[in-house]
């Protein structure tokens, strides 16, 4: 587990339309919020339709913050997709000391990815959990789970109560992948 000790912290999402990335970004800032903190969540799309490669980003920081542009050096990055490791640099920018958050079945060695890489089977966590469907499962809280294991600058239980008020369906569960996912990531 990583703590960065910045003033500033930066995640950046990728993912595909319809898994959740934004949701997910606006998530962990209500969560960074609830517990006194100052964040900003929002998204950047390119293509906007299902299945189309998306990014979505969150600032977490003890200070207000002013930034409202896109991150380009990430402290974190979270991808929801396997798949667009091949298509785009999910790395680039991340910083020397980041992490890497993958939702695989394959080891980060196996994905070619550096040792800073973390890696939980997100997918399977939700289809546990009736989340999504079979060709399309939703991952968004399953790796946010993942997320809070990872990184500690925001607690598990706002996380979990911010999925419980903010997500569109399937509360119980959404919480319960989110849980999951933070026992099952070493």
């Amino acid at each position: 587990m990583s703590q960065i000790s910045r003033d500033t912290i930066e995640v950046r999402f990728h993912g595909r339309g319809g898994q959740g990335a934004v949701i997910a970004s606006e998530i962990l800032a209500k969560a960074a919020i609830r517990e006194g903190l100052y964040a900003s969540a929002f998204p950047s799309f390119g293509v906007e339709r299902r299945g189309a490669p998306v990014s979505a980003f969150c600032r977490i920081s003890d200070k207000e913050i002013r930034t409202h542009a896109s991150i380009y050096e990430p402290d974190y990055v979270v991808v929801l997709d396997q798949g667009l490791i091949k298509l785009t640099n999910v790395l680039q920018g991340m910083k020397e000391d980041g992490t890497a958050i993958v939702n695989t079945s394959k080891t980060a060695a196996e994905l070619g990815l550096p040792e800073n890489t973390v890696t939980f089977d997100a997918t399977s966590a939700a289809l546990k959990f009736g989340l999504g469907s079979q060709t399309a499962p939703i991952v968004n809280t399953a790796i946010l789970g993942a997320f809070a294991r990872v990184c500690n600058a925001v607690s598990m239980s706002s996380i979990i109560d911010c999925i419980k008020s903010s997500v569109p369906a399937k509360r119980e569960e959404n919480a319960a992948a989110a849980e999951f996912a933070y026992g099952g990531v070493a």
